[in-house]
């Protein structure tokens, strides 16, 4: 995702009066050793009568000879130059096995070669003071290097000096400043003192601004800007010479674009020469240009797109509110550390310390901006088979009338923060809240643990285990006994309040508790103590002499929810008979005060409850932590939740009803998690881009479950159902790289092609239009809509919360869209919002009726390929224009690009030839035995991409990759072909076919059959092609980007050339090396039937 940039550099010199001009030396061409990508090239100089000689100086740089026979009035040098800033990884070289470690000796003949560059010609006090400072112990080169430079720049402040020149090293120290070229010197000379060869360089530095401001440290230019400058390189064995620009204390990169590279500052000047004495007037013009910027990441949409994305968002809404469309749309987005990405809590553990701390100060920044006046919630997640404990789940809920449940944040504790309390701290909290409740204290019970479990545990132990010495690697019952003997075994717990909303007492209801054994012994574990209330124990009462805890449906009509000031209060009617068998626990844990509320049924009973929970805590002066039972579902109370997945932190966003409401939230939630140190993308090993991996799954439905247009017209969903099942590229461009049957999201149509026919079946059931029957797109999709295993939830069109028969928390109207990976940029994340808004709004109006696609084979085929996926893509976005929705192809491309990364470009005499990053389907191994049980594994090793080749003579020529001729399929476009390369990346221990070896390199050859040569081509590299055995993830985009570049190269093609005879009766066999007379007539491979888009390298070639 590189940005093409024009440098142009203006030097002129105004005479005032015609004077000759002796021949001047220009040094302003970019040096053959330029690492970054040099497009164009253009000198102008004037006079326009000149002569221009070009040559190479002893050092290999480029010089221009000008000489002027004339007298002139003016001397003009004009220098364009179009530079692909493609990323440069500085620290990617090798270095010899001598010189790994500073210092190292030279060998004789190198000291020989490199002579010049060893000469010091500068001494003093306060240079061999610096010297003095720098460490001479071993370390490691690249380590010394940075040391050094960093050095330099610390000591010299920076500062523009017009003096021509350069100060000695004894003046810049003394002076503690310098301009660019002092701070070269400097370092120049204190790598020859140390021994080290060294040489000064003037060249370009090109500083283009940031897309996004720095979290740490400077944010880089505030504008795009270029200058000449000067900086360092260094000669070290096996790497050759390393940039070093003290001036910015970095290593040299992209943005340095080197001139001249000289022994001596004299012999790097951009411009020598001379003239008569004269009165001259000087100028210098420096200026950077970005004329073609690919999407990216960082900025996916310029200033002119997003605007016009935008005015559609609104376009769509208002057709929507026109047609009588009530969509709400929320999300489930996903993040993962910003500053770690080797543990495993962000690759694949659920839980872990750092993602619980991050997700509590997301939760913090989110309930600021979003929920002011809301009410903070650390409870209990879902318990996944397999793992030891429940995760965690935190959330706020506030009311959308704007009136506060919770009016000062400041009395809720951080789970991290101990307030150094006690534990009785929880009794006087809870007799407190008894009292303003109106409920008798005597029924606060103190909670024990039950040491008689324990002790049985503890003499289950074998003899030589102390149960005090508990390793942290055992169960968890040993760390809890290790726990609690430390502990004094009379002091409770916790206390429990028996308490619940009375309907027939028309208020707060409480009475004791009495056991058995005459205390409240908990069950074991180290849960909250309200998880662990022994509820069984009390006495019993005919179920149907219970009186039901009070629901409202979430169908009824909603009533205002009552002013603070006016919540229910408690009454005084009890009944001695009955008994409260949900209570309200306090704790201290960790030194903080909490809270675990019990159930309620009716939103009103439960904002009264905060609320006397919050005076409490003034009362009492604490801080408290709430947990326990969430408030009961109610469309009048809004809410968003933080939850843990593997290898992520996913957000349950609240949903929004309109196009500025999704924009305000998505842009500032993206805001704030960043400001929270999480990110939205990931990085392989190898460089490939990805989201997070977790999904940003989508959920559609309407402010009540009434009001969800799929339950008012099922049509919606039939219609969405339909167009994607037509158009692949919706849910493949929008994807994560696990796609496939065994994929959390997969297409109805993947690895059931029965499935089809009875879709169609059941598609056909509904009807258009309005229905009021809300359980009907239910039970006509249930059992279509699963994955291979019948799982309802995994399916790309999830309808769990649709209008489920199983509770009423399945029936809210709402279905989950779960095919979409994480965009890495809001932008992207709205764009993806936009295209199902408008999508939804076209089918509301016009239903999608039309019979199913048989897609077969094509589906792993032709749509895994990026042209194809594009030309699908590209025909839904001439769909919706033509129904009056004017998206533009282009906003596409950020996705495109994102998806499918460009490997690389090469130009063969008017042949094209590019390699784009393709899908690959992962099998799903079979079980296999793990530590945890069995395991299932996917076949990750399969790799696919695609190689696209424009301006061939089809009669001409072939493309082969590793000897074998690739089957091209014509795209329509003239002389454009396309076709997917398969291939193996690596060999796992467990996989599927594991005899088959890996391919890679891939080498590519374009073959001119008519000459018997391979014109040219490239080669393609799963791994860093010189060895280079990374270990650790790249730490931020631009490295990634980096280690996907060093991958592809143009100088790696099957050299030789063939003898050519006229055509005859006999044809020879196809080979790349050099071989006797016959005619070359590639021999064909043979076609795969089920596959025709993609070329098999596992398959046996037909030589095999």
């Amino acid at each position: 995702m590189s940005i093409r940039a024009a440098l142009y550099h203006k030097t002129s010199y105004h005479y005032d009066r015609p004077v000759m001009v002796s021949p001047h030396t220009i040094r302003l061409k970019p040096a053959a050793h330029c690492r970054t990508p040099i497009l164009s090239y253009s000198l102008n100089v004037k006079p326009a009568k000149h002569f221009i000689n070009w040559q190479q100086d002893p050092f290999g740089n480029f010089l221009a000879r000008l000489v002027f026979p004339e007298p002139t009035t003016e001397l003009s040098i004009e220098v364009d130059v179009i530079a692909d800033m493609v990323v440069i990884n500085p620290f990617d070289f090798f270095v010899e096995d001598y010189a790994e470690e500073f210092p190292f000796a030279y060998p004789t003949q190198l000291q020989k070669e490199l002579l010049p560059y060893f000469e010091y010609t500068e001494s003093g006090p306060l240079l061999t003071e610096f010297l003095a400072g720098i460490p001479r112990d071993k370390k490691r080169i690249v380590n010394f290097l940075v040391e050094i430079n960093q050095m330099v720049n610390n000591r010299l402040g920076y500062t523009i000096r017009l003096e021509p020149g350069i100060q000695t090293c004894e003046q810049s120290l003394g002076l503690g400043t310098g301009s660019c070229r002092d701070s070269a010197w400097l370092l120049v000379q204190a790598l020859r003192h140390l021994g080290l060869a060294a040489r000064f360089v003037s060249g370009y530095l090109v500083q283009l601004k940031p897309d996004v401001e720095a979290l740490d440290g400077p944010s880089g230019a505030t504008e795009d800007f270029t200058d000449v400058h000067a900086w360092a390189e260094v000669y070290v064995p096996g790497a050759g010479w390393i940039g070093l620009d003290p001036t910015s204390g970095l290593f040299a990169g992209e943005g340095h674009i080197p001139l001249a590279c000289t022994p001596d500052p004299v012999s790097a000047a951009p411009i020598t020469g001379a003239t008569e004495p004269c009165q001259v007037t000087f100028d210098s013009k420096n200026q950077v240009t970005r004329f073609r910027e690919q999407p990216r990441v960082t900025k996916p949409y310029s200033e002119n797109d997003w605007a016009a994305i935008e005015a559609l968002g609104y376009a769509v809404d208002e057709d929507m509110a026109q047609h009588g469309l009530k969509l709400t749309m929320g999300g489930e987005p996903t993040f993962v550390s910003i500053d770690d990405m080797e543990s495993e809590q962000w690759n694949t553990k659920a839980d872990g310390p750092e993602k619980r701390a991050l997700a509590v100060d997301l939760m913090h920044r989110m309930a600021t901006n979003f929920a002011p006046g809301g009410v903070w919630y650390f409870g209990q997640g879902k318990w996944y088979p397999g793992e030891a404990l429940p995760r965690w789940r935190y959330g706020c809920f506030w009311r959308k009338d704007g009136q506060p449940i919770w009016t000062d944040p400041a009395r809720f504790a951080h789970p991290d923060v101990s307030c150094g309390l006690n534990a009785k701290a929880a009794k006087t909290f809870l007799r407190a809240l008894a009292t303003r409740l109106g409920v008798n204290t005597h029924h606060i019970t103190p909670a024990y643990e039950d040491l008689f479990y324990f002790l049985w545990k503890e003499g289950t132990l074998p003899v030589n285990i102390d149960p005090l010495k508990a390793d942290l690697k055992s169960p968890f019952e040993r760390r809890q006994l290790a726990k609690l003997l430390e502990q004094d075994p009379g002091q409770p717990t916790g206390y429990v309040l028996p308490l619940t909303w009375g309907e027939r007492h028309r208020g707060w209801f409480s009475s004791p508790w009495m056991f058995r054994r005459g205390r409240l012994y908990l069950l074991s574990g180290d849960s909250s103590i309200g998880y662990r209330l022994p509820l069984d124990s009390l006495p019993w009462i005919p179920p149907q002499h219970k009186e039901p805890l009070p629901e409202r449906s979430l169908w009824e009509k909603d009533a205002p929810l009552p002013d603070r000031e006016d919540l229910p209060a408690s009454a005084d009617d009890r009944t001695a008979t009955d008994i409260a068998y949900t209570a309200l626990c306090a704790e201290v844990r960790n030194g903080n005060l909490c809270l675990f509320l019990p159930p309620l049924g009716i939103a009103e009973h439960f904002l009264a409850l905060i609320k006397a929970i919050e005076e409490t805590a003034v009362e009492c002066d604490v801080k408290v932590l709430i947990e326990g039972y969430e408030p009961p579902a109610d469309t009048r109370i809004q809410k968003f939740f933080i939850t843990p997945d593997p290898g992520v932190i996913e957000v349950n966003i609240h949903p929004t009803g309109s196009w500025p409401e999704l924009v305000d939230v998505t842009q500032r939630l993206y805001h704030e998690a960043r400001l929270a140190r999480l990110g939205t993308e990931k990085f392989m090993l190898d460089g490939r881009h990805t989201g997070t991996g977790g999904g940003n799954h989508m959920t559609l439905g309407g402010a009540t479950p009434a009001e969800s247009p799929f339950l008012r017209r099922p049509s919606l969903l039939r219609s969405m159902l339909t167009y994607w099942q037509h158009h692949p590229s919706l849910s493949y461009l929008f994807s994560g790289l696990f796609i496939g049957p065994t994929s959390q999201a997969p297409r109805v149509d993947e690895g059931r092609p029965d499935f089809i026919y009875e879709l169609e079946l059941a598609l056909s059931q509904i009807p258009d239009g309005d229905v009021d029957r809300p359980w009907l797109v239910d039970r006509l999709l249930r059992h279509m809509l699963v994955d291979l295993t019948g799982n309802t939830h995994r399916a790309e069109f999830c309808i769990d919360k649709l209008f489920s028969p199983d509770s009423a928390s399945g029936r809210l109207g709402i279905v989950e869209l779960r095919g979409f990976e994480m965009p890495p940029h809001p932008q992207m994340g709205l764009m993806q919002a936009l295209l199902i808004r408008a999508l939804c709004s076209w089918f509301w109006k016009q239903p999608y009726k039309k019979p199913l696609v048989d897609w077969g084979t094509e589906l792993h085929d032709r749509f895994m390929l990026p042209h194809f996926i594009l030309k699908d893509i590209k025909d839904v976005v001439r769909d919706l224009n033509d129904n009056g929705y004017p998206f533009q192809a282009s906003w596409i491309m950020p996705f495109f690009e994102f998806r499918f990364p460009r490997y690389g470009e090469i130009n063969l005499d008017g042949i094209e030839v590019e390699l784009r990053a393709a899908i690959e389907p992962w099998h799903v191994l079979g079980e296999e035995s793990s530590a945890g049980g069995t395991s299932r594994y996917v076949d990750s090793s399969m790799e696919r991409l695609q190689i696209t080749v424009r301006g061939m003579t089809e009669e001409r020529h072939i493309l082969a990759c590793n000897g074998r001729r690739v089957t091209l399929r014509k795209t329509g476009a003239q002389d454009e072909f396309v076709a997917g390369i398969r291939y193996r990346a690596w060999q796992p221990w467990s996989c599927m076919h594991p005899t088959i070896g890996v391919h890679s390199p891939l080498v590519f050859d374009v073959i001119d059959t008519w000459t018997g040569r391979s014109i040219g081509g490239c080669s393609y590299h799963v791994a860093h092609f010189g060895g280079r055995n990374y270990t650790t993830f790249p730490v931020n985009a631009l490295e990634a980007e980096a280690r996907r570049i060093i991958r592809f190269t143009d100088e790696v093609h099957t050299p030789g050339t063939q003898t050519v005879q006229p055509e005859t009766t006999r044809k020879a066999t196809f080979s790349l090396r050099p071989a006797p007379s016959g005619p070359v007539v590639p021999p064909p491979e043979e076609l795969n039937e089920e596959y025709p888009y993609t070329f098999d390298l596992r398959r046996p070639g037909p030589s095999a």
